[in-house]
């Protein structure tokens, strides 16, 4: 049985979330990357609510560079709404992505704005 693309993320996903949890003090940041796009949002597992998002499309990042570059950029506007926020932990998800090129570039955008993880 050879599994699709999606499917075989879905089950590294389903793993990763067995043991990554947020929290309102440390929330999970969890990564989604489309072929175009990348988004990135602070989430509360223990009451299921979304904290913060960043992505790609917002108007802070802008539209001009590398799909790298534009991943940095995002990890560091989520990290700046979550210091504004007065959140300075979080734990990261990968979303079961590899941690390499674009998800590796926003963690450490994240981390150079000030986040901890």
């Amino acid at each position: 049985m050879s599994l699709t693309k999606s499917e075989r993320r879905q089950r590294i996903k389903f793993r990763i979330r067995k043991i990554v949890s947020g929290t309102a003090s440390n929330p999970r940041l969890s990564v989604f990357r489309s072929n175009k796009e990348i988004y990135a949002q602070l989430v509360d597992d223990t009451n299921g609510t979304t904290l913060l998002a960043a992505s790609s499309r917002d108007k802070e990042v802008g539209d001009k560079g590398t799909n790298v570059e534009k991943a940095v950029a995002v990890g560091k506007l989520i990290a700046e709404k979550a210091l504004k926020a007065g959140i300075e932990n979080v734990t990261f998800d990968r979303g079961g992505y590899l941690y390499h090129g674009r998800v590796k570039s926003l963690a450490e955008g994240a981390r150079a704005a000030g986040l901890k993880f």
